[in-house]
């Protein structure tokens, strides 16, 4: 059974969001089921954390003691990942998310200004 996230844990996800956004950011704890690698033909259940900005929603997935993986989407049809399979650090696993999607915002207002 993978560990719930820890209190020092829930603390850098929430301080990078403040320091992101420049405000409090609601998140909620949840559970997921996960193939931890691509051959596996069962599922894990994996503790998260969920928050939502806008219209995009973002969920960090902890997959055991110091792994992590995160990815962010707007509906069924546009999730995204950061090209890195999994984080061993918690702090660079949100940050490196939040980049990408600031990335993926930017880009999307360049194609709609072409």
């Amino acid at each position: 059974m993978i560990p719930d996230f820890e209190g020092a844990e829930l603390k850098v996800v929430k301080d990078t969001l403040k320091e992101r956004y420049g405000e409090e950011v609601e998140t909620q704890l949840a559970d997921v089921e996960l193939r931890l690698d691509l051959g596996d033909r069962e599922v894990t259940e994996c503790p998260s954390i969920y928050w939502q900005h806008n219209d995009c929603h973002f969920i960090l997935n902890k997959l055991d003691d110091s792994k992590f993986f995160s990815q962010f989407f707007y509906g069924n049809n546009e999730q995204f990942g950061t090209g890195t399979k999994f984080y061993n650090d918690i702090l660079n696993c949100p940050i490196t998310t939040l980049q990408v999607q600031a990335d993926h915002e930017r880009g999307k207002t360049m194609d709609q200004e072409s």
